[in-house]
């Protein structure tokens, strides 16, 4: 499966709650959300699970994949088109072999030290950051700004996402570093119009 990283919406269950999960990710995908990724740190496995499969209904035929973060079992079980992991929540080799080779694999790489032991084999892109400080992932590494963003993509094997308190008003400098795309929580999940906010990515 081909990854398009152009506009990566990252959920949230408390920015997702004014609209709801499903109606804001429908919302944002009308209006140019180009990958989906599931993140509730706090739902158990079964909730995260009933999220992904209701969320998976949503998206058929729009041809944006959904993405769970974290849970290789969650995945799994709903059926969803793939998996992110942060650096220590997994082995990617053993999380290709039991998703299969069709399935999108993302890595969170911070800085370099992290690229210079990645075994990009197994994975498909890499999701750089934090870009900025953000108040949607607690404890995140030192922000980068878009000069260490820049290095690192340099550096990267793999198509590349940006990500960390990422706006509209910052496309285009995400772009000039070489990323892929930018991957954004707050800046659509929080919004009170997901399409319109998505759609400001485009109009830079």
């Amino acid at each position: 499966m081909r990854v398009d990283l152009t506009l990566y919406l990252v959920t949230d269950p408390r920015l997702c709650a004014r609209h709801g999960l499903v109606e804001t990710v429908v919302a944002a995908v009308r209006g140019g959300v180009t990958l989906v990724q599931l993140r509730d740190k706090q739902a158990s496995d079964d909730e995260l699970i009933d999220q992904a499969r209701r969320l998976k209904a949503a998206l058929a035929g729009s041809g944006v994949p959904l993405i769970v973060n974290d849970r290789l079992d969650v995945a799994l079980a709903s059926q969803a088109d793939g998996l992110h992991l942060g650096q220590d929540d997994g082995d990617v080799a053993v999380a290709r072999q039991a998703m299969g080779e069709q399935a999108i694999l993302g890595l969170s790489v911070q800085n370099l030290e992290q690229m210079a032991r990645l075994d990009s084999g197994p994975l498909d892109y890499l999701g750089l950051g934090p870009v900025f400080a953000t108040t949607t992932k607690q404890n995140h590494a030192r922000p980068l700004g878009f000069d260490r963003l820049a290095a690192l993509v340099a550096a990267s094997p793999l198509p590349a996402v940006a990500i960390g308190g990422l706006q509209a008003e910052h496309a285009a400098r995400v772009r000039a570093t070489g990323a892929r795309g930018a991957a954004v929580v707050s800046a659509i999940c929080g919004q009170p119009d997901p399409e319109v906010a998505a759609r400001a990515f485009f109009d830079v």
